[in-house]
């Protein structure tokens, strides 16, 4: 491998505004060789989620703020093509935040060997930080109990797919909302979802109220603004109401406007909780295998999207916020 790389840089802070080209900055980098205990490492697949553009707002407090010239964070993963007494050895396929970077010199700490009878993307998708958050969001923070309603926003992505069939998988009713025909046709034939909203059909409220006559026990929001509004005009006696996302207001630009419905939460005694899913960080490796066995028994299903080529990292990442990706959005070098 070359001791030149290319990697792409955080141009600008795209905060009240949506992602723009010249945000990022393509360059050649001349990586030094390996120290003590260190590896170089030959990046295969980045992947990309839509927290991205709040690390590059720095708006998120849980992780270090990022500078103009940075390289651009996100997750990866990498071959070990050389080893100085690394934590890997040469040939071992690892993954976690590796950066926006066709090759790079590390330590290994934090990253992991990928150990998986699955496809390697696996573990950016399902067994990756989608799985985990599908899977933390909805049991640590929904508490689902077979007989629930689940409603998922943002259903279709890589994130809310995966919580139906977690859903389903714990003996609850899984509605989803999602946009267009196609993809709510996919949550119900595919994901096994028992119904589908469309919110470009309109009427999101009225559809909610239809397919959940009963109430919604637990909501799951990845979309915030207007739908998590008309998903909190509907929610039944001690909900419990997951916030993990507000991918509403990426394009929008600023903060979300606070949902008008909020005293539901009064009337209905229930309770809205964000989260990070790295506070259960310590329980990664074991969820891992529960949500591999549920692929293997066939009861959990999962979509990856893979684009091509190293210079479309940045229109790969825009795919999230336009609704394009079917699935893990992911890329191949």
């Amino acid at each position: 491998m070359p001791t030149t790389t290319r990697q792409w840089l955080l141009n600008g802070h795209p905060r009240g505004r949506g992602i723009a080209p010249d945000d990022f900055k393509l360059v050649d980098t001349d990586l030094p060789d390996p120290g003590a205990g260190e590896m170089l490492l030959k990046t295969h697949y980045l992947g990309f989620d839509p927290a991205q553009k709040g690390w590059m707002e720095n708006i998120a407090d849980y992780v270090a703020p990022m500078a103009i010239g940075d390289v651009m964070r996100g997750s990866g993963i990498c071959e070990v093509v050389v080893s100085n007494g690394g934590k890997f050895a040469v040939g071992d396929i690892v993954f976690g935040t590796t950066g926006w970077t066709e090759g790079l010199v590390h330590d290994g700490e934090g990253l992991t060997k990928v150990e998986t009878a699955l496809s390697p993307t696996a573990v950016l998708s399902v067994l990756g930080t989608t799985g985990l958050t599908a899977y933390c969001g909805l049991f640590k923070i929904g508490k689902p109990v077979a007989g629930d309603t689940v409603l998922v926003s943002g259903a279709a992505g890589a994130t809310g797919s995966v919580v139906g069939q977690l859903a389903k998988i714990a003996g609850c009713r899984a509605v989803g909302i999602a946009g267009g025909k196609e993809k709510c046709e996919w949550l119900v034939s595919e994901a096994g979802y028992d119904a589908a909203i469309d919110y470009k059909a309109g009427d999101v409220k009225a559809q909610i109220k239809e397919h959940c006559p009963r109430g919604v026990d637990v909501i799951y929001d990845n979309v915030g603004g207007t739908i998590l509004d008309d998903m909190l005009a509907n929610i039944a006696t001690k909900a419990r109401v997951v916030i993990c996302g507000g991918i509403s207001r990426y394009e929008s630009g600023g903060l979300p406007t606070g949902p008008g419905n909020y005293f539901n939460l009064i009337f209905r005694r229930a309770s809205m909780e964000g989260f990070i899913v790295l506070d259960w960080a310590s329980e990664f490796p074991a969820i891992r295998k529960r949500l591999e066995g549920f692929v293997n028994d066939g009861s959990l299903k999962y979509q990856e999207d893979i684009q091509h080529g190293f210079e479309n990292a940045p229109d790969t990442l825009q795919r999230l916020f336009v609704g394009k990706n079917r699935g893990k959005q992911m890329l191949k070098l």
